[in-house]
């Protein structure tokens, strides 16, 4: 394990112990579920370093996502949380620019950098920087927030009373998610595979 590994366990270490304290002295349920749910993906990518050689800012983004998402579920603003704070208001008609989609944006870039380190994990040498690779590494970041939307639903289902949203949310989303992907490829594109 080098220095990084070591900072970035100790901080979501801090961050799932702190945050995770404030979600049960609230009787927070949803967010006690995502605490989990981060910790065992934490623990794949931890398994999978053997196999996969994961880069320093891929780390580091997944960390500032896992903040990012215990922040918006954990700080209160007002009366609501931070998830529905609106940064920017953008369109009368679409609840946008809001802190929610700003997570997704980071979270889904992250994911697709993970997507990349995976793909460059299979194939080597044999990557090139094509529209081909673009289309799947792209669709693979898309495919994990389309899973994350399922979890948010299965979360509805076993929790009462839920900040998730209804379809407008979902929809919006999964828009968020695919400009975080899209700019995650500009990223992969523009950091790794240049020179090729």
């Amino acid at each position: 394990m080098r220095k990084l590994h070591i900072g970035i366990l100790v901080v979501l270490s801090l961050m799932v112990l702190g945050f995770g304290a404030s979600f049960l002295a609230r009787g927070n349920t949803e967010f006690i579920i995502y605490v989990g749910v981060i910790i065992f993906f934490t623990a794949l990518i931890g398994v999978s370093m053997r196999k996969v050689s994961y880069t320093d800012d891929t780390l580091i983004s997944l960390t500032v996502w896992a903040g990012l998402h215990f922040a918006g579920g954990g700080i209160p603003v007002g009366e609501a949380r931070l998830y529905d704070y609106m940064l920017v208001p953008l369109s009368e008609k679409v609840p946008i620019f809001r802190y929610d989609q700003l997570v997704h944006i980071v979270g889904f870039g992250a994911s697709t950098l993970v997507m990349y380190c995976l793909t460059a994990a299979a194939f080597g040498d044999r990557i090139r920087s094509s529209i081909s690779l673009a289309i799947v590494v792209i669709m693979a970041g898309l495919g994990v927030g389309a899973f994350n939307e399922i979890v948010e639903f299965l979360v509805t289902l076993a929790v009462p009373s839920t900040g998730v949203g209804g379809y407008m949310n979902t929809a919006l989303d999964l828009c968020a998610d695919l400009v975080g992907a899209m700019l995650g490829w500009v990223y992969i594109r523009v950091r790794y595979l240049r020179a090729k």
